[in-house]
């Protein structure tokens, strides 16, 4: 069953992430650079169309399988949540833009256009978690990771009717556009999953973080 919504408008992205994607983790920002992050994240933020589909899957499920390392991702599963979301054409265009007028300010909003498309992957995971807590949840793995090939990109998105139901699309190189958008597989079981395989939104110090205040994680 496919499931698809629209994520409600962000009233704000995570500064501190967006200034670790710049290179800059950890550093105190002047006030012209202050300027120019409030202008693109409120120009990023008018221009975002968040969306995301999922769909649920029985493993094994060898549609979604592909090399060693997703196996060994989902091991122990007994069910697979296969999703996509992007934050929009609109942004890239907006980006594109800006490259040719401006490309500092070019380069500031691809910084926080990556970070709104995380902050939708974030609110999915938690979604997700809430409606399965009956289950214990993996970390999204994406095509692209480790020995996954890129090429599961096409075949997620045609999972999802991706192209038809919310215009996210991959090149001939299976390169997802928008640009700013996400494939990804996660697990589901009902038995604890190793450490190293959890992400934030099942945590439970995910609230009071010291690491997610400053826009990082621990590496879990």
């Amino acid at each position: 069953m496919y499931r698809g919504y629209t994520m409600i408008e962000f009233e704000k992205l995570n500064r501190n992430e967006a200034v670790r994607y710049l290179g800059g983790a950890g550093i105190r920002l002047n006030y012209r650079m202050d300027v120019l992050m409030d202008e693109c994240e409120k120009a990023v933020l008018e221009k975002a169309s968040p969306k995301y589909l999922y769909v649920e899957k029985d493993l094994p499920c060898p549609q979604i399988m592909g090399g060693k390392d997703i196996e060994s991702h989902l091991n122990g599963c007994e069910k697979a949540i296969v999703m996509c979301a992007t934050v929009g054409s609109e942004v890239d265009k907006l980006i594109r833009i800006s490259q040719i007028s401006d490309m500092a300010r070019a380069v500031v909003m691809d910084s926080l256009a990556s970070v709104a498309v995380e902050q939708v992957c974030n609110a999915f995971d938690k979604i997700i978690a809430e409606k399965y807590s009956d289950y214990n949840m993996t970390f999204r793995f994406s095509p692209g990771y480790g020995d996954y090939p890129i090429e599961l990109q096409k075949i997620i998105l045609q999972m999802l009717d991706a192209p038809k139901k919310i215009g996210l699309c991959t090149n001939d190189n299976f390169l997802l556009t928008p640009t700013k958008s996400v494939t990804a597989v996660l697990g589901l079981s009902k038995n604890p999953i190793e450490r190293k395989k959890r992400g934030c939104a099942i945590c439970n110090m995910r609230e009071t973080c010291k690491f997610r205040r400053k826009g990082l994680h621990c590496g879990v």
